[in-house]
């Protein structure tokens, strides 16, 4: 099991691999913490954890993450969105994750709570991930919080990528020291890659969904917020089955992983439907890659 951080693997030259790992929904994580750890005897440096992906409650993220840690040594990356809390009540969660020994935290704004829920439910959004970015730096430079190595979210499927990039730039100036990257599953998305290389200080870890069937493939480009597919990728999977399509994200996963090693530091690999086993040989095909020897 690796107990190197993402700071140090970084700071080390190395090229870390991140898998994000969803959250249960369910208050026993049965099937959670095993696979996490089966993720990373795979091969995964460390297991990300989305803080209540598309705005549904799930078992909290930093929980999770201090689970894993505790029980497995497991390296681990929490999101913190700023969608469900005020500034006190993220100072605390991170007060708890310092008790933890656990200091990186990826920091977002949030998906929107769903339209349904919006009569119960209410965001905070007190701060975006900039803003949260600058007040946590000034409460560790005052010293009443520990250092935390705060990672930031970056869309290489922005419209406007030109504002995106600076956006991440003003995040740095926040304290951001590195990027995970939303998916890159176009040519544009490739391209923008090394625009951010160009652009930016901190790490960028290249974002790999593995799409894996057509059906999937139109789902995540007419209702996913940040994602963007060429076409020929998206008819590419017509007619597979469940095996042919899980080739095909695979064989796609190394084809673009492979484009963008120039211009990354590292990557960030999403795990869909849970399916554990393909991305342990997109971990395996990544690791080959970055590990040549």
């Amino acid at each position: 099991m690796n107990r190197t951080s993402l700071g140090d693997l970084l700071s080390q030259g190395k090229r870390p691999i991140l898998v994000e790992f969803d959250p249960p929904r369910q208050t026993a994580p049965a099937a959670f913490l095993p696979g996490a750890k089966e993720l990373c005897d795979a091969g995964a440096d460390v297991i990300t954890i989305a803080d209540c992906p598309i705005g549904r409650a799930s078992i909290d993220a930093s929980l999770l993450a201090a689970k894993l840690k505790r029980e497995y040594g497991i390296q681990v990356l929490p999101h913190m969105a700023c969608r469900d809390r005020n500034l006190n009540a993220i100072k605390a969660l991170l007060m708890g994750l310092d008790m933890e020994d656990i200091h990186h935290v990826l920091l977002i704004t949030g998906d929107p709570v769903a339209q349904e829920d919006r009569d119960s439910i209410r965001g905070v959004f007190q701060l975006n991930s900039r803003t949260l970015a600058q007040a946590l730096g000034s409460l560790m430079e005052k010293g009443e919080l520990s250092p935390f190595f705060l990672c930031g979210a970056l869309n290489v499927n922005a419209r406007n990528f030109e504002a995106e990039l600076l956006r991440a730039q003003q995040k740095e100036a926040c304290g951001i020291r590195a990027f995970l990257t939303q998916p890159v599953s176009s040519r544009r998305a490739a391209e923008n890659v090394r625009l951010a290389r160009q652009a930016l200080n901190g790490a960028v870890l290249g974002g790999l969904f593995p799409i894996v069937s057509y059906k999937n493939a139109l789902f995540l480009q007419r209702e996913v917020g940040g994602m963007y597919i060429d076409e020929e990728i998206i008819q590419s999977y017509a007619g597979l089955d469940r095996e042919a399509g899980e080739a095909q994200a695979r064989a796609l996963c190394r084809d673009t992983a492979e484009k963008i090693a120039p211009y990354v530091d590292g990557y960030y690999i999403m795990t869909p439907f849970q399916r554990i086993a393909l991305v342990k040989k997109i971990i395996e095909d990544v690791r080959r890659l970055s590990d040549p020897d």
